[in-house]
């Protein structure tokens, strides 16, 4: 009876040892015949399998979410080196893809899956000169938040995510704030990764019109240098050659709101805030892809995975020439010694006609409100010749400094730049410096809540030299490195989206000591009486300014602000430039 029970056990042993896991790499979206999108779970379960069956797929977890849930990044690689210090060592070319930064918007998170398994499993060919990262699914609290009905006017998939995130904040806006946890581990992800090239993939809606796709690459103006003049001249001509080829329309983001774009658009202007503009500041190539959400779901996914195919072709095609052209931008940022652009306008001198494939719209009376309201009639097409004004130049320009200093103080910034790799060297002992000080002169605010904050704008600066003493820990940190642009357009306080802007030093705006008018009373007349000058200009600003000689505190307190009784601290910018 013994020997019976032994080998019975050795047989459901042996039986047990010789049982494989069955992997189903088809995904829920192709499962759904192209109207459903992967859960969070399905995505993130496709990649583990995907990686456990083949070796040129790595998945692992880099930082938290606001969710909870840590940010995954799968990396394919066809010669199954995942540590990136190697695999820039070898000249690789690096295309990162970023999905599900709206989870509504989920056609990346789909088409990606396909791509990566396609490439693997050799149904397209293998790119040997390219690593591909991804992140599968940015906001993951997003897309555990899933709805059906919050993409209001989106024509599929059957359930999506949603736009905020946990904390409900927009991802595509924090980038260079960094209120979010997964901001933060991007950051650590794109100076892992240091991409070539980035893919943020997006659905949008703001008119109808005939394509499937639309591309919104990095403003060849701002990214300046070769790498401006490629990405306009070369990338861009390039993709959409390829897709026409494929039979894949394509035209530049239609940048217009309720209104027909035959009338002329321009180029969406991205920020430092968004994700191509903070690309951008380390010179990697961006583009966001924009679907039309009016088209069917299964139609968008098809044409996000073509594009992407086609931009892997290009790398694979240009790789030696995006590397030269991104190591001379990074080498060479001596080339802004004189002056730096910090915003920008658009060129009305400059424009590019696009042959655009539309639909006839026409104002019609609303049947709910009486008033005018946009109507597209899909059984007219037609292809115009538009006006598309796609070149910027300069509004604002600041000389640019050898080194900033900050004070060891500014934790949330030091901790930032750190973050982004910026080399800084603290003080090694209390020191008198020459400086250049900024005290902010005027500024607007916004008066709604955007993302968090309410942003300052229009923001005006007073420059003068003089010698401040710094303590030992506080930091000096020269421009002439990697970070090059992250530093100015994040200390610049006129940047659109500067540190300052973003209300990171709003406690200078605050006057924290004043004066009691009673007490001040005299000292002010005796100040104006000891000096002249200055009696005469607070005449002169009575005179000249009504609304000041009827106000006895606004006088009081321009003679205070004219005093050393007037704290330093009010309005002086705690960041520091040397020449």
């Amino acid at each position: 009876m013994r020997l019976i029970l032994i080998l019975v056990i050795l047989c459901i042993s042996c039986t047990s040892s010789n049982q494989k896991t069955v992997y189903d790499f088809e995904t829920h979206y192709e499962k759904s015949k192209g109207l459903e999108t992967a859960t969070y779970e399905q995505t993130i379960q496709f990649y583990t399998d995907l990686a456990e069956v083949y070796p040129e797929i790595s998945i692992q977890n880099i930082g938290k979410t606001d969710s909870g849930y840590p940010l995954h990044v799968v990396t394919l690689n066809p010669d199954s080196e995942f540590d990136f210090s190697k695999i820039h060592e070898n000249n690789k070319g690096v295309l990162l893809i970023n999905n599900g930064i709206h989870p509504g918007e989920s056609d990346g998170i789909d088409a990606t899956m396909i791509l990566f398994r396609d490439l693997v499993q050799g149904k397209i060919k293998m790119p040997k000169e390219t690593v591909l990262v991804t992140i599968p699914i940015y906001n993951i609290g997003g897309s555990l938040n899933r709805n059906s009905t919050t993409r209001t006017n989106q024509n599929g998939p059957k359930d999506y995510g949603f736009r905020g995130n946990a904390r409900n904040y927009d991802l595509n806006r924090d980038f260079i704030k960094c209120d979010t946890k997964n901001a933060k581990a991007f950051t650590q992800i794109f100076h892992l990764a240091k991409p070539d090239v980035f893919i943020d993939n997006h659905v949008s809606n703001g008119a109808d019109y005939q394509y499937t796709l639309t591309h919104l690459f990095t403003q060849h103006n701002k990214l300046g240098s070769d790498l401006g003049e490629y990405i306009h001249n070369n990338m861009m001509p390039k993709l959409e050659e390829k897709l026409t080829l494929k039979d894949w329309d394509i035209t530049p983001y239609v940048n217009v709101f309720n209104e027909v774009p035959e009338k002329g658009f321009s180029q969406f202007m991205d920020s430092p805030r968004y994700s191509t503009g903070y690309t951008s500041l380390f010179n990697t190539l961006g583009l966001m892809v924009e679907t039309h959400m009016l088209k069917p779901y299964k139609q968008r996914v098809e044409g996000t995975y073509e594009l992407m195919k086609s931009m892997i072709e290009i790398m694979e095609e240009d790789h030696i020439a995006i590397k030269q052209k991104r190591i001379h931008a990074i080498k060479n940022v001596h080339t802004y010694t004189e002056t730096y652009p910090l915003d920008w306008k658009i060129d009305t001198t400059k424009s590019t006609i696009l042959n655009f494939k539309g639909f006839e719209g026409e104002q019609i009376a609303s049947k709910i409100t009486g008033a005018k309201r946009l109507k597209y009639d899909r059984n007219k097409p037609f292809t115009k010749k538009v006006t598309y004004q796609n070149y910027y130049k300069a509004k604002v320009k600041i000389k640019v400094p050898s080194a900033y200093i900050i004070p060891k103080s500014r934790y949330r910034i030091i901790e930032l730049l750190k973050l982004n790799q910026v080399e800084m060297t603290p003080l090694i002992k209390d020191s008198i410096i020459k400086v250049e000080s900024y005290k902010i002169s005027n500024f607007d605010t916004r008066k709604t809540p955007y993302e968090g904050h309410y942003q300052h704008y229009n923001t005006k600066v007073i420059k003068t030299e003089k010698e401040i003493r710094f303590i030992k820990g506080d930091y000096i940190i020269y421009t002439n490195q990697y970070a090059f642009r992250y530093l100015l357009e994040t200390l610049e306080p006129q940047a659109p989206d500067s540190f300052f802007n973003w209300n990171f030093f709003d406690t200078i705006l605050q006057q924290k000591e004043g004066f009691s008018p009673y007490v001040w009373e005299d000292k002010a007349l005796e100040l104006l009486n000891n000096n002249p000058e200055l009696k005469e200009a607070f005449e002169h600003r009575k005179k000249d300014l009504p609304a000041f000689n009827n106000n006895w505190y606004a006088q009081l307190d321009w003679i205070h602000k004219q005093s050393r009784y007037y704290e330093t601290a009010h309005m002086q910018y705690p960041i520091y430039r040397i020449k």
